[in-house]
């Protein structure tokens, strides 16, 4: 029998292939699973090397689909996201942004998020991190 007073030990896994930008291969995981958590890097709507969309919506899109991607992954959906963080670049995309992000989040459903206004490394106009809890 376990000692309660002992943690309970728990098994990470880390979700998807190395993460590789202009051809170097990253020291980040596209998520790290811990017991029933998954916690989703930062994604970027990025492809070869571009934005996906030039606008907003489009942007905004994309990078749910990759975390959506990511999600499947750990065997959870959007639906299992409990909390998101999006930085935007320019507050005037928040309303586009908001309208594209509650096609996928339904207000009654939808995570916890923070929402900031920053620079971004990439050239894009938003990027989103999630934590989703594994169904079980």
């Amino acid at each position: 029998m376990r000692n309660p007073a002992e943690p309970v030990p728990a098994q990470i896994e880390r979700l998807g292939p190395p993460v590789a930008r202009g051809g170097q291969v990253q020291p980040i995981s596209p998520a790290v699973a811990w017991d029933r958590l998954v916690f989703v890097s930062g994604q970027v709507p990025m492809a070869q090397g571009r934005p996906c969309a030039s606008d907003i919506t489009g942007q905004t899109e994309a990078t749910l689909d990759m975390i959506e991607a990511i999600l499947a992954r750990a065997g959870c959906t959007l639906a299992d996201v409990v909390k998101t963080t999006v930085w935007l670049t320019d507050a005037a995309d928040y309303p586009a942004f908001n309208a594209a992000y509650a096609r996928r989040f339904a207000p009654e459903a939808a995570p916890a998020r923070s929402t900031v206004i920053a620079g971004l490394i990439a050239p894009v106009k938003v990027e989103i991190e999630a934590v989703a809890v594994r169904p079980g």
